[in-house]
């Protein structure tokens, strides 16, 4: 079982910045793919970024070039820096592991999930 724990989200203006940590509890971090996915009241749960477990990288496009995704493997950790943050960025993130360690924009390949944090983005 894999636990997957996020922090760092909170409450900033627009153009802000905020970095979101998912610290993960098994051994074995380094296999799985680490996506990040978000949520806004009365939408559906949306893809924002992956790193596979080579360190291949992709973005949404809706935050490309704003967004930065990262892992470390020897803290278990993976991070997602925000830049320029805009109001439609406000949302729940989620992490998420992926076992097969690819990269997937969808919500259906992604085995293990957190508890999300909140991420308001006030104009």
């Amino acid at each position: 079982q894999v636990q997957l724990v996020e922090s760092g989200g909170g409450s900033v203006q627009a153009g802000g910045s905020l970095r979101l940590s998912c610290a993960a509890s098994p051994r074995t971090f380094s296999i799985y793919a680490m996506g990040w996915f978000r949520q806004a009241p009365g939408k559906e749960r949306e893809f924002v970024a992956v790193i596979s477990r080579s360190g291949g990288l992709l973005y949404a496009d809706s935050v490309k070039g704003r967004f930065t995704i990262s892992r470390d493997n020897a803290k278990n950790t993976v991070y997602l820096i925000m830049n320029s943050l805009k109001p439609e960025d406000t949302a729940v993130y989620y992490c998420a592991a992926d076992r097969s360690g690819s990269y997937s924009r969808s919500t259906y390949e992604y085995d293990y999930w957190g508890q999300g944090t909140q991420v308001t983005v006030s104009s």
